[in-house]
């Protein structure tokens, strides 16, 4: 596309676009963790051997991050999301096809170093959009990221349901997925990298790494509510197995509709106050689940819990978006380095914690997290507002 083009691109058509491409990353994603199981079953692993082999995906993932941070230095966040969101749906299908372990943890490792560059980029172009605002719209992509993982599982439910193997439900939802990329790119905004940045190592100010840390403290509860909450419910609540499956469901439920709803919040009180209700939520929320393990009182907690964590996120990576030491894509990278340590090494230590004494004490110790995050907020300087820009329409 000719650049007299890239600039008769409507910030209403970029930001349509944009959100295609987060509702390919939600589905993509959604599509490979609802079939798990039957990648288990078909590769006969059992699971010591099944966790061996997920790890791969966050080995490829955090591998990537630097390699990620060095590209959108020198390239076009634009062209940088293309080649992840077509690597990324071409590494699913190959999931498919998988039938060795050592070629299930080779793809799993390239699936997620693409997941990276995609999501990375992705982000970086959210914030190109949301330049264009005089309002924060940036929740809402991680909404329909959200939504679209909903639909994702949905379909794995049907698929598994029908019996259909994982290689023609992989083929068959990266194929459309890809022509959508296809669709939806020449719609993104054309960023030009940072001129002046020539740096090839993360540099944290005081300022960002606050912000890591609170990403940090996030991603580390949303990483523990998406492997223990249903344990929770089944061994520390003693919930039917059903319930168990639906204390997952509320938090995500909440989490999406916090998302939905944070953007007009955020708009009314600002990030500093939505940061620091949403770490009381998480607090308050796990907190209420540990102290009174029961269905109703815990079910409350979770969607505190999941109010709490749905906005943390999106606008961490606004406000390092703004950051003067970096732009804002390798700015994104290097907070989201920070973040995934927290999702990656605190789940497990919740199972450590829960053998010495119980999942109950495991999750008092996470609702830490989230009083956390209020400490770094509110020890942060007053927040900048959005750029004015003229009043845009909604979708």
């Amino acid at each position: 596309m000719t650049e007299h083009a890239q600039q008769a691109i409507s910030p209403r058509t970029a930001r349509i676009a944009t959100a295609a491409f987060f509702f390919i990353s939600g589905f993509t994603y959604a599509t490979w963790a609802s079939r798990i199981p039957s990648i288990q079953q078909q590769m006969h692993l059992d699971e010591a051997q099944l966790g061996a082999v997920l790890f791969a995906l966050p080995a490829g993932l955090m591998g990537m991050l630097p390699v990620t941070g060095f590209l959108l230095r020198r390239f076009s966040s634009r062209k940088v999301m293309l080649a992840g969101a077509i690597l990324f749906n071409i590494m699913l299908a190959l999931l498919g096809f998988a039938t060795h372990t050592w070629q299930l943890v080779l793809v799993l490792l390239c699936f997620g170093a693409s997941r990276n560059l995609f999501n990375i980029s992705l982000n970086a172009q959210s914030l190109g959009v949301q330049a264009l605002y005089d309002r924060y719209i940036i929740a809402l992509f991680h909404g329909i990221w959200s939504l679209a993982g909903f639909g994702g599982a949905a379909l794995g439910t049907l698929a598994v349901s029908l019996d259909l193997h994982t290689s023609w439900h992989f083929l068959l939802v990266s194929v459309p997925l890809t022509a959508m990329v296809l669709v939806f790119y020449p719609r993104i905004l054309h960023q030009l990298p940072a001129p002046h940045e020539r740096k090839t190592r993360f540099s944290f100010d005081r300022g960002m790494l606050k912000w890591g840390l609170t990403c940090f403290a996030s991603m580390a509860c949303e990483g523990t509510m998406y492997d223990w909450s249903g344990i929770y419910f089944k061994k520390a609540v003693h919930a039917s197995g059903k319930a168990s499956t639906m204390a997952f469901v509320v938090y995500m439920v909440a989490m999406t509709i916090g998302r939905f709803t944070g953007d007009r919040l955020t708009n009314r009180f600002g990030i500093k106050t939505m940061l620091q209700y949403s770490g009381a939520l998480i607090c308050s929320g796990l907190l209420i689940a540990a102290l009174l393990p029961y269905g109703i009182s815990a079910g409350l907690g979770f969607i505190m819990a999941g109010f709490g964590v749905s906005c943390v996120v999106p606008l961490v990576f606004t406000m390092a978006g703004k950051s003067t030491a970096m732009s804002s894509g390798p700015a994104i990278a290097a907070v989201s380095t920070v973040g995934y340590i927290g999702f990656l090494v605190v789940p497990p230590m919740v199972g450590f914690i829960a053998q010495a004494s119980s999942l109950r004490w495991s999750f008092a110790f996470i609702a830490l997290f989230g009083a956390l995050i209020t400490v770094f907020v509110s020890q942060t300087d007053a927040l900048p507002p959005v750029k004015n820009a003229p009043l845009i329409d909604d979708f």
